[in-house]
C-alpha cells in the first residue's frame, strides 16, 4: 500500500533555459519529502557551474518505514548539463522498489536530442525540456523529458493564481499551479494531479500530489 506512492514524480519534471531558472545563492535547494506529517525522504537539486556551462544534479532518497521495518524505498539521481543556455544533455538513474531500474541517457546530436530509457532509444525536438519542476518554463511547454524514465510526456498546466503559504514559520506569497501529464503502458498507475508553488522570483518552494492508491498526501518542501 505505501509502495504505491512515489514513483513518478519529483524529479521526474525539470528542464529549461539555464538564463530562465533562478539559482540559490548556496548553489543548492534542498527539500523534504512529507507524507502523514513526516519526513520519509529527501529531494536536493545542486548548481555547479564551469565556464559557460552549467550542471543540475538531483538526488531523491525515499526511505519509509513501517514499525521501524523498511516498507518503500526510492533513489533517483539525474545530471543535466547545459551550455550557452541550452540543455545539451543528460545521465540519470533511477531505482524503484519493485525491481525496476532505468539508466537514462540523452545529448544533443545535429538536428535532434537523442535519448534512451524505459522505451529504447527516442529521438525528440532539440528544445526538448527535462522534467525538473525547478524550472518554471516548463509549465509553458507542451511535452517535456521525463527524466525518472527517460520517455516524454505531454502536460497540461493550469494557472491558479496567488497563494499565501508557510514555510519555517514564514508566510510566502506564491504563484500556484495545476500540472497534469499523459500516462505511459508501462506506468503501475495513472500519473497524479501535481499543485507547484513558485515564489515572484520563480524559485520553487512546494509541489504535491496525491497517491492514486490510498488517497494520502505527498509533499515536496523547501527546507530553507
Amino acid at each position: 500500500m505505501i509502495n504505491v506512492l512515489i514513483i513518478v514524480f519529483f524529479s521526474i519534471f525539470v528542464s529549461i533555459n539555464a538564463s530562465a531558472f533562478p539559482l540559490p545563492k548556496s548553489e543548492k535547494a534542498e527539500f523534504d519529502i512529507v507524507r502523514k506529517n513526516k519526513i520519509i525522504g529527501s529531494h536536493i537539486i545542486e548548481f555547479k557551474k564551469d565556464e559557460n556551462l552549467l550542471f543540475v544534479e538531483t538526488t531523491i532518497n525515499i526511505n519509509v518505514k513501517v514499525l521501524f521495518i523498511p516498507a518503500y524505498k526510492f533513489y533517483h539521481k539525474s545530471i543535466e548539463t547545459w551550455k550557452n543556455n541550452n540543455f545539451i544533455k543528460i545521465e540519470a538513474h533511477t531505482d524503484f522498489e519493485d525491481e525496476r531500474e532505468y539508466f537514462i541517457k540523452g545529448s544533443d546530436q545535429e538536428d535532434s536530442f537523442i535519448a534512451s530509457g524505459m522505451d529504447g532509444y527516442i529521438e525528440l525536438d532539440k528544445n526538448i525540456l527535462p522534467s525538473n519542476f525547478w524550472n518554471i518554463e516548463i509549465l509553458e511547454k507542451k511535452e517535456i523529458f521525463d527524466t525518472q524514465k527517460g520517455i516524454t510526456r505531454e502536460i497540461l498546466v493550469k494557472s491558479l493564481g496567488n497563494e499565501e503559504i508557510e514555510i519555517n514559520n514564514k508566510i510566502i506569497n506564491c504563484k500556484k499551479f495545476i500540472l497534469n501529464a499523459s500516462s505511459n503502458p508501462k506506468d503501475k498507475g495513472p500519473f497524479p494531479e501535481y499543485s507547484l508553488w513558485y515564489t515572484e522570483d520563480d524559485e520553487l518552494m512546494k509541489f504535491q500530489f496525491k497517491n492514486w492508491k490510498d488517497n494520502k498526501i505527498v509533499t515536496i518542501i523547501r527546507k530553507k
